[in-house]
């Protein structure tokens, strides 16, 4: 989700992805207070070679639910056996479960381009050496989305929302984040991520996911039944606007000192929690009202979000994106991200940018989770894909974001 920054991913281009990537090296450098939760603030009323165990495979869902909650979130790490998956055929799962759709991500394909900046308050220097994290501010350029591959599907409060960043600091670095509102991940490892695939995909002759695959694959993966409990705790809010956005998988921030410490980080917005349920209903035929909703708030005001870093201790869970933290870890408020414009996809610099995950700045590093490798090489193959295709006019039109 970028612009012509974009001419460095000729990494990416080796690989296609999407919502998946291969272990390929990303473009962009790798080197490697305590304040209120965020649901107060929200109701505030060197990249890791994967052996082919970990290989990520693809979702054809579990329900609605579960195709769309992967869908930006899967990536490939690496090849599978020469009998097995590679990241080619991962992403021709997508085309296949979501259809081809030219010029758009096999993943999160519905989306809306905004930029900004990030203000950090300094507080974040003593947790990493990132140039980010000085006091000042950088522009950003982002990307809300819907966890689907199909660019035309309706808007609904269940589908899962995403929000990628890109931070571009002076020195030329850059920190690309995904992250969707779920606090915790469906799947622990890529393989967990492809038996889901084959035991959702739909049934050729009903179209339909077979219910007992289904069931068995739930009944061997816990994991994935804690996490979709863990969703469903809470009502998603009306908006993108007042959606908290979780970064779901830990990385390493190494300070000045050399000191490393495990974080997460979670985007909590400013603005203040509606259920959907309680929200003004969308006016009848309204396809895209989540994305016209926050681009009416972004022409009224800027929107803003607190960055909130949540620092693990020593025996946290560094490689499982499926399990959270326990309560009372520290977390500290390095700073404001505020978004206040809008662009269409047809002209933003987020049609040619990746929003990969190992594309870091020195003083963040990957953790050990065996998804980051494999998304970054998904992304790849996606990209390259669309890359080279005559995309198709986007559902969020031109016309609506202008008014």
């Amino acid at each position: 989700m970028s612009d012509s920054k974009e001419t460095k991913p000729v990494t990416e281009l080796s690989h296609r992805t999407t919502g998946l990537a291969l272990a390929a090296a990303p473009n962009g450098p790798r080197e490697n207070g305590q304040v209120e939760s965020d649901l107060t603030l929200e109701q505030g009323n060197p990249p890791v070679n994967l052996t082919p165990a970990e290989i990520f495979g693809r979702l054809a869902g579990i329900g609605i639910l579960l195709l769309a909650v992967m869908g930006g979130f899967f990536y490939l790490g690496g090849w599978f056996s020469p009998h097995e998956l590679t990241q080619v055929r991962f992403v021709d799962g997508f085309e296949k479960v979501n259809g081809l759709h030219p010029g758009f991500r096999r993943n999160h394909a519905k989306g809306l381009p905004v930029t900004g900046f990030f203000e950090s308050n300094g507080k974040g220097t003593q947790i990493s050496k990132a140039v980010v994290f000085l006091p000042g501010r950088v522009p950003v350029i982002g990307r809300f989305s819907l966890g689907t591959g199909d660019p035309d599907q309706a808007d609904a409060p269940g589908v899962p929302r995403g929000l990628g960043i890109d931070y571009q600091m002076p020195d030329g670095e850059e920190w690309r984040t995904t992250m969707i509102n779920l606090p915790v991940f469906l799947f622990k490892d890529p393989q967990a991520f492809y038996d889901n695939m084959i035991a959702s995909a739909p049934d050729p002759v009903t179209h339909q996911p077979d219910p007992a695959k289904q069931a068995a694959f739930m009944a061997s993966h816990p994991e994935a039944v804690h996490a979709l409990e863990v969703f469903k705790s809470k009502e998603p809010s009306s908006g993108f606007d007042n959606t908290t956005f979780y970064g779901l998988t830990a990385f390493i921030f190494t300070n000045g000192e050399g000191n490393a410490t495990p974080v997460r980080w979670t985007l909590v917005p400013e603005q203040l929690y509606v259920a959907a349920s309680t929200a003004a209903p969308p006016a009848p035929g309204d396809k895209n009202y989540l994305f016209n909703g926050v681009t009416a708030s972004i022409l009224q005001h800027p929107l803003k979000w607190h960055l909130i870093l949540t620092l693990g201790q020593p025996g946290d869970p560094t490689n499982n994106s499926t399990s959270e933290w326990p309560e009372g870890r520290e977390q500290v408020d390095v700073g404001t991200l505020t978004l206040n414009t809008v662009e269409a996809e047809e002209t933003s610099q987020t049609r040619v940018v990746n929003f990969d995950p190992l594309v870091l700045p020195a003083g963040i590093s990957p953790s050990d989770d065996p998804l980051l490798s494999a998304r970054s090489g998904v992304y790849s193959e996606s990209f390259t894909r669309r890359a080279g295709e005559e995309p198709e006019p986007s559902a969020v039109k031109s016309a609506d974001i202008r008014k």
